[in-house]
């Protein structure tokens, strides 16, 4: 068995790790000049930064279990705070440390910044989530979205269950845009409800919130590399695949080193890339047409890079009606004084500003807010415009498997109940390998 791998994010490094600990030597091509996809180390002006700031959730239980595999150590790569929702001077919420769902419903009553009849209003639709077990009802049974399949959008379901606008404002809709990185018109409400089962209704330490303190592609890629060679298996750098042509029970890659032929090759580029790759293997039309049809959301990063005295009342706050959704503190995180990155996710206005503007409003919110009156030593705007797929109901996502017996598919955007997230990715690697494994 001779597999390969076509890209080196988080998807492709799950499969390899987990055909390398099987024996397996795998051949890994990336084309970039690291490892990590949509979620890589990037540096500025001499400093790490990411190309974009991942939030991992204590339930995201095969990365953080594929992390230690490969020599990472939990505690010191992370900095692990129990859930907490801070809209700096409108809203507060955060667990107690209680057995779920107590910590959560506690959370909920003593939230500060909604009246009451919210607060009380919130814990019922917990509650009622809870006992459906999180799961929409199936247009037969007569109370699904209109004969959508069961799902609905995250703004259906929330005025179905009479959420009022503020407490949408101040709890929901932030906790949507963060799990799906879709405004909640357009979101599924059957995926934020898969994550809110996974994260809030099993154990306390699942609704954890894990702060990196590493660059993302130290935090896993690069550790599982190292792994994969250890291994007899191969991790080729800034080598990207022009081609995937069958050939009989192989299939060929063609590469700038020349072409090379493999039993099975897993696909975990992005679905731009993957659709080009697959596009002149006719036998593969039904898979290319679902990710061709696929939507996508942006997420802007704003770095900034102050004095070292300056610091954020918290390692993570977020800012309600702003321009800057979430902010980090680097200091608090990771060592990195001074360094604070603000979060624009999904779809908004923000698009329509250069990054120079952009950046001028983040530094003018920072002022009003917290009183930064100095200006930056400077700011670097990242901004991944298809960095993740729009998570709309009832998506028909391409499975990992293709109608090529040999060639599959890896990567967040592909079949799973998770939306585009770091565990969607790993998940849908770990499927690939076990295809393979199985065969």
């Amino acid at each position: 068995m001779t597999p390969a791998i076509i890209g080196g994010g988080y998807a492709g490094m799950a499969a390899a790790v987990a055909l390398a600990e099987r024996d397996i030597p795998v051949t890994v091509f990336e084309s970039a000049q690291q490892l990590g996809g949509r979620a890589r180390g990037v540096v500025h002006q001499d400093t790490q930064l990411d190309n974009g700031q991942h939030l991992l959730l204590g339930c995201y239980r095969q990365t953080l279990r594929l992390i230690e595999q490969v020599g990472g150590n939990l505690e010191q790569d992370f900095l692990r705070l129990p859930l907490q929702l801070d809209l700096h001077g409108e809203f507060s919420l955060r667990a107690p440390r209680l057995p779920a769902p107590l910590h959560l419903l506690v959370a909920l009553l003593g939230a500060q910044g909604l009246p009451l009849g919210a607060r009380l209003n919130a814990a019922r639709f917990m509650l009622v989530l809870r006992r459906i077990n999180f799961m929409l009802p199936s247009p037969a049974s007569g109370r699904g979205a209109g004969g959508k399949g069961g799902d609905m959008t995250v703004a259906e379901l929330l005025a179905q269950h009479k959420q009022d606008a503020e407490l949408v404002q101040k709890l929901w809709e932030p906790l949507c845009i963060a799990a799906l990185n879709t405004p909640i018109h357009k979101a599924s409400a059957q995926v934020l409800l898969n994550v809110l089962r996974d994260a809030l209704n099993r154990t306390r330490a699942d609704s954890d919130m894990l702060l990196p303190r590493v660059d993302f592609t130290a935090l896993f890629p690069q550790r599982a590399a190292s792994y994969v060679e250890r291994r007899g298996g191969k991790v080729l750098i800034s080598c990207g695949v022009e081609a995937i042509t069958p050939k009989d029970d192989r299939i060929e890659l063609t590469t700038a080193q020349g072409c090379m032929s493999f039993s099975h090759v897993i696909c975990a580029t992005s679905p731009a890339v993957a659709a080009k790759l697959l596009s002149p293997i006719t036998k593969l039309d039904g898979a290319l047409k679902q990710i061709e049809a696929l939507q996508h959301q942006p997420i802007y990063t704003v770095y900034l890079r102050y004095p070292a005295h300056v610091r954020l009342p918290h390692p993570m706050i977020g800012l309600h009606r702003r321009f800057s959704q979430w902010l980090f503190d680097k200091g608090q995180i990771a060592g990195q004084h001074g360094l604070l990155a603000a979060v624009i996710s999904a779809e908004g206005v923000h698009q329509d500003l250069s990054q120079e503007q952009l950046a001028q409003k983040v530094i003018a919110e920072l002022r009003e807010e917290f009183g930064i009156a100095e200006p930056p030593e400077w700011f670097k705007v990242i901004a991944e415009k298809r960095a993740t797929f729009c998570c709309a109901p009832n998506l028909q996502r391409p499975s990992q498997q293709t109608t090529l017996p040999g060639l599959l598919l890896a990567g967040d955007y592909t079949a799973g109940g998770y939306p585009a997230t770091l565990e969607g990715a790993v998940l849908s690697g770990l499927r690939c390998a076990d295809l393979i494994l199985c065969r």
